[in-house]
């Protein structure tokens, strides 16, 4: 059935520009949302920085994104800017039928005195922090991005949050079916994602690796000089740097496998769904979210530590490419997670009018 129209306010973090030109998955995901809402026929509404580009109505909160901001020198601290996004959205909350916050939890209190239904998606794990506003303010709804992330949260609060996973825009990635000849890895050059493991399966497999990524902190600048340019040598292990859409659909579609060695719980991991698309299976530790978004066998294989990874290639290699796209995008194509929100949205403003 098909919804009744409604007046919708996205909020961004600001920290990237819609779309990003790089990195930033939350804003990759704020670009397919709007559009699409909007295509649907919905009036949607974007506050974030004046850089953005939407389909929608766009309430700019800053000249340009945070990150060009502090880079430039114009800007030092968060949290004064997610304030005055919050307060020009609760300003003009009455315009809107749902707010649509993308923030930290830490401004959700504010959502609270809005005379529309809120959301708040994480795209984090919850901190204590969080599950301590959550349960002073249960009228807000929240939602994860995947069970596991939720999962503790909802036992500890006695509270069932509603799933919607990351969606991707398969048609935005051209697949390629034939075997690929390389490993790849996509992600911050950091501990928790753990490239040097990735050049380390390589090396076991006897296969080069293109890894593409950058350090975004002095620590992570550290880990890439200890774990990873030490290794770099142009043929058996390339960097590339960071990847724009264009590189990261042309190094994944032309990958045998990417390959996820994370050493940390991912909430969601959105690259895995961008290399299906490209027809590329995934082989990935089985931390955070990776056992909900790769299905064994099908989409790729998953284990336990990095150790067990290597092993695991081979038959990954051997998957039908056709059937790791078809089946991720039956899974994870942007438009079912569109509509996964939009009954969100008409459940929560059915239980708003129930209570009036």
């Amino acid at each position: 059935m098909k919804s009744r129209r409604l007046r919708i306010a996205q909020v961004s973090p600001l920290w990237t520009r819609v779309p990003p030109v790089s990195y930033g998955g939350i804003e990759l995901l704020l670009k397919l949302l709007v559009d699409e809402l909007v295509d649907q026929g919905h009036e949607v509404t974007l506050f974030a920085s004046a850089d953005c580009d939407v389909k929608g109505h766009l309430h700019s909160v800053l000249p340009i994104c945070l990150s060009d901001m502090m880079g430039e020198q114009r800007a030092q601290c968060y949290e004064h800017y997610a304030c005055a996004v919050m307060a020009d959205a609760m300003a003009r909350a009455h315009e809107f039928d749902i707010l649509h916050f993308h923030l930290q939890p830490t401004w959700l209190p504010f959502a609270a005195s809005a005379p529309c239904p809120a959301l708040f998606t994480l795209h984090t794990f919850p901190l204590l922090d969080d599950e301590w506003v959550m349960a002073r303010y249960p009228d807000v709804e929240v939602a994860g991005i995947s069970h596991y992330q939720i999962a503790q949260s909802s036992q500890r609060l006695g509270r069932k949050f509603p799933v919607v996973y990351n969606g991707c825009d398969f048609g935005a990635f051209e697949p390629r079916y034939a075997k690929g000849e390389y490993l790849a890895f996509l992600g911050r050059m950091s501990f928790q994602k753990n490239p040097g493991g990735a050049i380390r399966i390589a090396k076991e497999c006897g296969m080069p690796i293109v890894l593409a990524g950058e350090p975004f902190t002095a620590q992570e600048g550290a880990y890439f000089d200890e774990h990873v340019r030490p290794f770099l040598n142009g043929t058996d292990v390339t960097w590339i740097g960071g990847a724009n859409h264009q590189q990261k659909a042309e190094l994944l579609r032309n990958a045998a496998a990417l390959v996820f060695p994370i050493q940390w719980d991912e909430p969601f991991g959105l690259v895995m769904i961008e290399a299906m698309a490209c027809g590329t299976p995934v082989v990935g530790v089985r931390r955070g979210s990776v056992a909900e978004v790769v299905d064994s066998g099908i989409t790729g294989f998953s284990a336990d530590t990095v150790d067990e990874l290597a092993p695991l290639v081979e038959s990954a290699i051997k998957l039908d490419r056709r059937t790791v796209r078809a089946h991720s995008e039956g899974r994870f194509g942007f438009r079912q997670m569109v509509a996964s929100y939009l009954s969100l949205y008409e459940e929560l403003l059915d239980r708003k009018s129930s209570r009036s």
